[in-house]
């Protein structure tokens, strides 16, 4: 079974990386040996595709890291293929209803709990057919993680939450507060509310809150609120953490355009 889903049925604190830049081979082993459970591909606003997406997915299975897609929407394209080529799970932006949720799941998971096609002996499966047992198997290890970012998503919040199948509520934290009118504003009231009613609503509903945390502070404020998948930064905000850092060490001004 997949680190993620381990620690998801577990109910132990999950730990990966976002990927918006550095789509190369190396990355999944690198954040493999820091000790990671996973790592996510951004298909929404980084520049990956399908096709690199494949490349990365086998080098990401290879390093024993569980590999997320994130791909524009719902309907950019069958969230279906993008298993196929080797992801254990997606995570999709822009959840606002339990409607959607379900057709989430519905999507990624084979019948009876989905409608998700069937070709055996490829990448998901590591190109050797595992027989009628594996259906079962791939359904219980695909993980869904939904990314509530708007006012509406808030809105319908524990009927989201509530959908069978669905493993991790992901807070969008900026994308909500612009839909809140408070555009990274995460001390406002009205943040701090939502904040707190996801990791709420996720331990009534068993599911996993989620948060990528870009510095010390958020990430001890996540802990404490109860969000147990945490994306460490991403890798843009590492690195320029860590430029930034040796930057200050020589002595170098920021350029400031």
């Amino acid at each position: 079974m997949n680190p993620l889903k381990q620690k998801l049925i577990a109910k132990e604190p999950a730990y990966g990386q976002l990927v918006m830049e550095f789509y190369t081979a190396g990355t999944a082993q690198i954040l493999a040996s820091a000790g990671l459970d996973f790592v996510i591909y951004d298909m929404e606003h980084g520049r990956c595709d399908i096709n690199q997406l494949s490349q990365l997915a086998v080098a990401g299975r290879g390093a024993g890291l569980t590999v997320i897609a994130r791909p524009p929407d719902l309907t950019a394209a069958p969230l279906g293929r993008l298993l196929d080529v080797g992801v254990h799970g997606v995570m999709v932006p822009r959840v606002e209803t339990a409607e959607q949720a379900r057709e989430i799941v519905a999507a990624v998971k084979y019948a009876p709990q989905g409608r998700r096609g069937v070709a055996v002996g490829i990448a998901h499966d590591d190109y050797r057919p595992k027989g009628p047992g594996y259906f079962a198997q791939a359904n219980k290890e695909t993980v869904v993680i939904a990314i509530l970012e708007t006012g509406t998503a808030f809105e319908n919040l524990d009927a989201i939450l509530a959908t069978p199948g669905l493993d991790v509520a992901w807070m969008g934290h900026y994308d909500l507060t612009v839909s809140m009118g408070i555009p990274a504003q995460f001390d406002h009231p009205r943040f701090r509310e939502a904040w707190q009613s996801l990791a709420d609503g996720c331990r009534r509903h068993g599911v996993a809150a989620a948060f990528m945390p870009v510095s010390p502070a958020q990430f001890e404020d996540a802990k404490q609120t109860g969000y147990q998948v945490l994306s460490l930064g991403s890798d843009l905000s590492t690195y320029i953490q860590g430029v930034d850092a040796f930057a200050q060490l020589a002595g170098l001004q920021q350029r400031r355009s």
